[in-house]
């Protein structure tokens, strides 16, 4: 996690990874991320011009170590409104925007959809409105978002023959029936 005045360098990209968030009030810098199943809060107060964002991986989770608890959207989300309120925001005035949160693979657990319930119950419970959403769906999404102003823009990352083929998870095979060969490789 970095926060950062205003005096650093302009016109930078900043990527936000799994587990990371990031806070500014430098109207020059674009946070941007890469969202399949993990779900992102874009997050600004309007005023102070001041913003980040954050990516969790896991709704919520038991952490093992300080960094761990990084990957759970509990943690996550609590980091980003207390370091945005240190560079100045105001707990009433914050607004958010929340991405992700895909269906990615078939057969498998539906891990974005409870990010994304997570996210949006959170959000709800602390009072903060939330002002747009694009969660849930089957595809990967690139994020841009200007903080010190809201402005965000998604770009779907693959087309869709491309994601049937990344979703088709082929079946289990049966385990050979033990006739007591050993094989050696």
């Amino acid at each position: 996690m970095i926060v950062e005045n205003i005096s650093q360098r302009p016109g930078r990209r900043v990527h936000v990874v799994q587990g990371e968030h990031y806070v500014t009030d430098d109207p020059d810098v674009v946070l941007t991320t890469i969202l399949g199943s993990c779900v992102a809060l874009c997050l600004w107060d309007p005023v102070r011009g001041a913003g980040g964002m954050n990516h969790f991986l896991l709704p919520e989770g038991k952490a093992e170590g300080a960094n761990e608890g990084r990957r759970y959207g509990a943690f996550a989300m609590e980091l980003l409104i207390n370091d945005l309120l240190r560079l100045g925001a105001r707990r009433e005035r914050l607004q958010g925007k929340l991405f992700g949160g895909a269906r990615m693979f078939n057969g498998l657990s539906d891990v974005g959809a409870a990010n994304a319930a997570f996210a949006e119950r959170f959000m709800r419970d602390e009072g903060i409105p939330v002002v747009g959403t694009s969660l849930g769906g089957v595809g990967a999404r690139r994020i841009q978002f200007w903080p010190t102003t809201g402005r965000a823009q998604q770009k779907t990352v693959t087309d869709n023959s491309e994601l049937t083929r990344l979703k088709e998870v082929p079946k289990p095979v049966p385990a050979p029936v033990d006739d007591g060969a050993v094989e050696l490789f």
